[in-house]
């Protein structure tokens, strides 16, 4: 049986790879990755607007990894669609590296998954095999935040290296073009971030668990008995 200390540390883990499975999860389903704001190109050009004009022609969009969102300002008030990713606009955009991300993603929560299961077991018992063992633990937690980190690598060489905010804000648009004035990455995206930082963590807590402590020995005073003890 592992002692106590190790049985906190391991249950820690554990907690923390579910919540690394849940933050994955979470992330996947939500369709704000990224937040934008566009600009009517066309229709700012044709009416040759100016500053305070351009208002009118200033849009917003959103999207995440199979669906999103977007205010379409032409000059003649708001129009908002949603749209999805599949199986149409993949098409538009860079189809193998948006699957690679959302492939690595779904390892990404198979691997979490096995490091929770894992941790479980080394907060129960000892396990007889070193691959069972905090080796296994370190292993799949490398593998889970490895995973992690690739798929956010990805996506941001998607948004920079790919201009996937201006393709998805540009699909089916035969008259106008839009330009894409700001970026900014939103909170599902930072979950990601979050829940490969959470498998770094527990790393570090499998680390600190084969740190073996000096065990503190009292020592006992040993009793002087001499003849006059034991007469009285």
């Amino acid at each position: 049986m592992p002692g106590c200390f190790k049985k906190t540390l391991f249950a820690l883990s554990s907690l923390i790879s579910f919540v690394s499975f849940i933050l994955i999860v979470v992330a996947m389903g939500t369709p704000k990755w990224m937040t934008g704001k566009t600009l009517c190109k066309t229709g700012a050009d044709l009416v040759n607007a100016t500053d305070p004009e351009l208002v009118k022609f200033i849009g917003e969009i959103y999207y995440g990894l199979f669906q999103g969102g977007k205010i379409r300002q032409c000059g003649l008030g708001g129009r908002r669609s949603k749209f999805t990713i599949f199986p149409h606009m993949v098409k538009k955009l860079n189809t193998g590296l948006h699957v690679m991300i959302i492939m690595f993603l779904c390892v990404a929560i198979f691997f979490s998954l096995v490091s929770f299961g894992f941790c479980i077991l080394n907060a129960i018992k000892v396990p007889y095999r070193a691959i069972k063992g905090p080796a296994g633990v370190c292993l799949w937690n490398f593998l889970a935040g490895g995973f992690i980190v690739l798929a956010v690598t990805s996506f941001l060489a998607a948004v920079k290296l790919h201009q996937l905010t201006e393709r998805i804000a540009n699909f089916r648009e035969n008259v106008f073009q839009f330009v894409i004035l700001e970026e900014r990455f939103e909170d599902c995206f930072w979950l990601c971030v979050a829940s490969g930082t959470a498998h770094a963590v527990n790393l570090l807590l499998t680390a600190i668990s084969g740190i073996h402590f000096p065990k503190i020995k009292t020592k006992t005073e040993e009793a002087n008995v001499t003849a006059e003890d034991i007469m009285y």
